[in-house]
């Protein structure tokens, strides 16, 4: 059973964890703001450099799709070998 301080103190807890929360989420959200700013400057500042760091990422995550649909099928060099 349940008494009314008990009720109490725990809406107090759930209340300052609440706030607790949307501090968090504040900051996070003035941090994220911050280098979206950051990187969008240095990339206009640098439009090249930008393009070929796009472009690595590109080649690495297409590598890694192209890998991860080859693994363990027939052929791609795991298993036995023909003699």
């Amino acid at each position: 059973m349940t008494n009314a301080t008990h009720t109490n103190a725990g809406q107090k807890g759930s209340a300052t964890l609440a706030e607790r929360a949307r501090d968090a989420a504040g900051g996070a959200q003035a941090r994220v703001t911050s280098a979206t700013t950051a990187t969008m400057d240095a990339a206009k500042g640098h439009p090249y450099a930008a393009a070929g760091i796009i472009a690595g990422v590109a080649a690495a995550v297409g590598g890694a799709a192209y890998a991860a649909t080859r693994r363990g099928q027939p052929g791609t060099g795991k298993g036995k070998t023909k003699h």
